[in-house]
């Protein structure tokens, strides 16, 4: 009888060490995932999440993972290892998010509208901004971000061995090559308020020049104001789902 609950108690304790060490990789990455680690959410939520997710994760890694013996180094060292590399998978997804907000930014810098009703929220984003990270954030948690986030993470210990500290001439590397996506990502949503912004700048400068007592200001000012709204309401569903496409394939093969 002794024994067996001695077995029961090894057997309850080694899996409450590699649950740990699952967590910490867990809630470095839940920090900083879109919808799961946005500031709007408490840090109460936040690690009732961590924690929620940490049970799903831990049974599908814990028999590939080698657990050293509980120790005060050991968890040192698995605090610090597992961290970065949570840290890491988590910024990869929150470029996605960045490449949002740079797609609004650039909108609404080329529609004059930078300054309407621009620093409303944690992030200071303008009105366009605003729409479509919401937006975005609620079309990604709505097709089931939760599930996608949980086998994205299992995946991650086949990118970053765990307990070993990432190579940081690949964490470069594909940094670089994430944030370059990111930039380019958010000008291709951006391109047509871009157009439309060229193709308006264009045409009032023409109007300008064979008519230079037309204040055209006043009649450019909200011609431009109308067309961005018109563009925003017509384009937003098809940046949209861009943009989620760009995060589907990105969470399907995160190796490439």
């Amino acid at each position: 009888m002794i024994a067996g609950l001695d077995g029961l108690v090894n057997l309850t304790m080694s899996a409450l060490w590699g649950s740990l060490i699952v967590f910490f990789r867990v809630a470095a990455a839940m920090a900083v995932l879109p919808g799961l680690g946005e500031q709007m959410l408490s840090v109460r939520i936040k690690l009732v999440l961590a924690i929620g997710l940490t049970s799903v994760v831990a049974p599908a890694v814990l028999p590939e993972i080698s657990l050293p013996e509980p120790s005060f180094g050991n968890f040192v060292a698995a605090l610090m290892t597992e961290t970065l590399a949570g840290l890491f998978i988590g910024l990869m997804l929150r470029l996605f998010i960045l490449a949002i907000q740079i797609a609004g930014s650039i909108a609404a810098q080329s529609t004059s509208l930078a300054q309407i009703f621009g620093s409303q929220g944690l992030d200071p984003l303008p009105a366009i901004g605003h729409i479509l990270t919401l937006s975005a954030l609620a079309l990604l948690m709505a097709t089931g971000f939760h599930v996608k986030a949980a086998a994205y993470i299992v995946l991650s210990y086949d990118l970053l061995a765990p307990l070993q500290f990432p190579d940081p001439v690949a964490v470069a590397d594909a940094g670089r090559q994430r944030i370059a996506h990111c930039f380019t990502l958010g000008f291709s949503l951006a391109a047509p308020f871009v157009i439309m912004s060229v193709l308006y700048n264009l045409t009032l400068g023409v109007i300008n020049k064979a008519m230079p007592q037309l204040m055209v200001a006043f009649v450019g000012s909200p011609v431009i104001t109308f067309g961005s709204v018109a563009m925003l309401l017509l384009c937003s569903p098809i940046i949209l789902s861009v943009w989620l496409a760009a995060v589907e394939a990105f969470l399907a093969n995160p190796l490439r």
